[in-house]
């Protein structure tokens, strides 16, 4: 998108379409934000419903001369063809064209107080500035009331741009100085612009017109530089102006009934301050939108940035507890497998002492039970000696005979061979069992203190 930007330069086609970029821009952003709410503010009669009226191209408030509203009044953009208003605390919607009785101080509302805030709705389609959601709100004259406080407090806190409609016949008086001292002391560097509305009358007066100005400029500069200290010097200068939103409103309603914007009777000077209006309009509408920007999206940002650092730190915290964790993790991990390989080895030499000792137990009893055979083989006389049985040669009989002698020869081996071998063997075995059962007892207590 960057790189689609035209550069600023002499030649007026490219100068003027950079100017156009500057306001889409401008509209992007502020569409982006939130409605943007503008107020108007001044003494009564100063022409702060002309100047409502001249940007909605269209007579919509209640203005004249004299005291007129008597009521705040907000307008607003809808989407809808048909313009319609809605009183606070109700929601009937109610014709645009019962605004005059409603805020208008000659015949006001009974049902309504100064104080009361009656919300107008007028078409997107019939104003540019309502499409960027804009909240314009007029205000009855500062000099009409003693509630400034409360106004402070119920309309102005929101506020992201106030318009101060001076009357240029006249010059600043100590009310509305007044007025925004309170507002710049709840409000930081409140956006403030000035307009010397009714400029046409100079036209009048032309040897006086350049003093007037100069005077109103100095005026206006030091209340704005000097007692509020809400913006440079510099800067100043772009937030002043010299209008006639009469003449404005009258041009562009003749131009919406397709008539030239001159026509009428207009005092001479009336491009010139119509063009001022126009600046008015366009540096307006760069200000709303980097107020809007500031004021509806600063605190966003500071919130989400304090969020996104919070979980940044709490994910450090994890990050850092994890890497922790993964080292220890893994140090414990190599010490289980160490304990695993130590067990493991423990095993298999345990396994081998107990096969060589189960091979030399066996061994062991081989040889014993082998010798005592020996020995009672040799020993056999004594037991065929102790064999004693009635002897005859018949057949039957002897056949009798050898069978209790072998039984009896069996008997005395078994017993003989058995009070020799067992107890030597069941030592031996036990002996083994024992220093099995310990080695085994040792490689877990071994285990288990690792």
């Amino acid at each position: 998108m960057l790189s689609h930007i035209p550069k600023k330069c002499g030649h007026n086609g490219v100068k003027e379409e950079y100017i156009q970029f500057k306001r889409k821009v401008c509209l992007v952003l502020l569409c982006c934000a939130q409605s943007a709410l503008i107020f108007f503010l001044f003494r009564t009669s100063s022409g702060k419903s002309s100047v409502i009226n001249a940007m909605l191209w269209d007579k919509v408030l209640p203005s004249g001369i004299g005291h007129t509203t008597n009521c705040f009044l907000s307008v607003e953009g809808t989407d809808g063809d048909k313009a319609y208003l809605m009183t606070e605390g109700s929601d009937e919607k109610k014709s645009v064209k019962t605004v005059n009785q409603l805020a208008h101080a000659l015949h006001m509302d009974k049902d309504l107080k100064a104080g009361c805030l009656v919300h107008v709705f007028w078409p997107k389609s019939k104003c540019a500035l309502l499409r960027d959601d804009l909240v314009l709100v007029d205000s009855p004259g500062t000099d009409v009331t003693t509630e400034l406080d409360s106004w402070i407090d119920k309309f102005c806190l929101d506020a992201d741009v106030f318009v101060l409609v001076a009357n240029s016949e006249s010059t600043l008086m100590n009310t509305e100085k007044h007025f925004f001292h309170k507002v710049n002391e709840r409000l930081s560097k409140p956006n403030i612009f000035i307009l010397n509305n009714r400029w046409d009358a100079s036209a009048s007066e032309p040897e006086y017109m350049e003093d007037v100005r100069r005077q109103h400029m100095e005026r206006c500069l030091t209340f704005l530089v000097d007692e509020l200290k809400v913006i440079d010097p510099v800067e100043a200068r772009n937030r002043i102006f010299f209008v006639s939103a009469k003449e404005v409103l009258s041009a562009r309603r003749q131009k919406a009934q397709g008539m030239p914007e001159s026509g009428g009777a207009l005092a001479e000077g009336f491009q010139t301050r119509f063009q001022e209006f126009q600046n008015f309009e366009q540096i307006f509408e760069e200000c709303i939108s980097q107020s809007a920007v500031k004021t509806k999206f600063e605190q966003h940002t500071i919130r989400a940035k304090q969020i996104i650092d919070t979980v940044k730190n709490i994910m450090d915290a994890i990050n850092v507890a994890a890497a922790e964790k993964r080292v220890l993790s893994m140090e414990e991990r190599e010490d289980q497998k160490d304990r695993l390989d130590f067990v493991r080895n423990q095993l298999n030499v345990l396994t081998e002492d107990t096969k060589e000792k189960i091979k030399r137990v066996t061994e062991e009893v081989e040889n014993k039970v082998s010798s005592a055979m020996t020995d009672e083989i040799c020993r056999l006389s004594v037991l065929v000696d102790e064999f004693c049985s009635d002897f005859h040669p018949s057949p039957q009989v002897l056949k009798l005979y050898k069978s209790e002698l072998n039984r009896h020869i069996e008997d005395g081996l078994g017993r003989n061979l058995a009070d020799r071998c067992s107890s030597e063997v069941n030592d031996s075995m036990l002996q083994s069992q024992q220093e099995i059962i310990g080695n085994g007892s040792a490689l877990l207590t071994s285990v288990s203190t690792i």
